[in-house]
């Protein structure tokens, strides 16, 4: 097999697994907090980015280092996890519903939360690793 194909196996084995983990995560977070506002969905989003933020720093792309490692993780088990399709999906249910407020409202929480969770992991991981 070329290094193609092992990288495609490595993002479409992470891409299953961080779906698996999103369903599970979002199935958890909705019977803990109720399904009236997709928080399954913010939470996985939040949680992938701020994740996807520390592996940014822990694992940077290096001339001549094996790209296996971010692409199993960044692009295939975080990007499994995160959604913003079921967020695109949901938003537009709650416009369809007349709920326009939790429709902006997730909008603007999803963004801010997961710009500012990218920040904060990536932040995260440059001081505890002292990465410049």
């Amino acid at each position: 097999m070329n290094a193609l194909g092992v990288q495609l196996l490595a993002v479409a084995f992470g891409g299953a697994v961080g779906a698996g983990l999103r369903f599970l995560v979002g199935m958890g977070v909705h019977h803990w907090m109720g399904k009236g506002f997709p928080w399954g969905t913010l939470a996985v989003n939040i949680i992938g980015s701020a994740l996807i933020g520390y592996c940014l720093v822990i694992l940077p792309e290096q001339q001549g280092a094996s790209p296996l490692p971010r692409l199993l993780l960044i692009t295939g088990v975080l990007g499994g996890f995160t959604t913003y399709s079921a967020f695109s999906v949901e938003t537009l249910q709650l416009f369809h519903a007349g709920q326009l407020q939790r429709a902006m409202l997730n909008v603007l929480v999803t963004v801010a939360c997961c710009l500012a969770a990218v920040w904060v992991g990536h932040a995260l991981a440059r001081w505890l690793h002292g990465a410049a």
